[in-house]
């Protein structure tokens, strides 16, 4: 099989596999998107989820976020880990996307990367989801799936990321990358991956060196 037609075979197979696949993180606001997205670094989906619907009804709004007590948003998040770091980007952002961007969530890389707390990963997700832009977003799945399936060969996030964009037709981008979220954790487990069961294994390139 030629590279082009694996690229191919594995978009088509992810997309019937997980059709409705997007972020797993509940939001309403882009702003909500962003900010749950920098609780989840080091924390479960799942841990944010819970704590988000409290956190978003005691500041609803952007300025909320901006004013918030450092000590009471440090408690809110707490369960999250790293909470101080998390609470001081929270507030820092909040105040940047008022006083730089007029309350909007920027819908570029360099604007977004620009805010406190936010790194590539995260403005690929507001970029892609957000604003519907090709995006890359190499997260632990994207990165250990892609290596896996051959299609990356890297473990370095800007890398993949790079790689990634180069091979990926751009308006298949963001729903890959939701796609191989929902197969590594059904299928293609960091430690016990379930090949057997991977309708990708004849061509992947981990399971041919099993």
């Amino acid at each position: 099989m030629k590279k082009a037609e694996k690229i191919q075979f594995i978009l088509d197979t992810l997309d019937g596999l997980y059709p409705q696949a997007e972020c797993a993180l509940h939001y309403t606001h882009p702003y909500e998107l962003l900010i749950a997205t920098r609780l989840s670094a080091q924390c479960t989906d799942e841990r944010v989820n819970k704590v988000t619907p409290a956190l978003f009804e005691k500041y609803p709004t952007l300025e909320a976020f901006a004013s918030a007590d450092f000590d009471e948003l440090c408690e809110m998040v707490h369960s999250c880990g790293f909470f101080r770091g998390k609470a001081k980007s929270i507030i820092e952002m909040s105040q940047t996307i008022l006083e730089k961007f007029n309350g909007q969530v920027p819908d570029n890389i360099e604007d977004l990367t620009s805010l406190s707390g936010i790194g590539r990963k995260t403005a690929n997700l507001i970029c892609g989801d957000i604003y519907g832009k090709p995006a890359i977003i190499a997260d632990t799945h994207c990165i250990r799936l892609s290596n896996r399936l051959g299609l990356t060969t890297s473990k370095n996030p800007e890398i993949v990321e790079r790689q990634l964009k180069a091979i990926i037709p751009p308006e298949r981008q963001t729903k890959l990358c939701h796609n191989l979220v929902h197969h590594g954790r059904a299928v293609c487990d960091a430690r016990k991956p379930n090949c057997g069961e991977c309708p990708l294994k004849d061509v992947c390139v981990y399971f041919k060196h099993l």
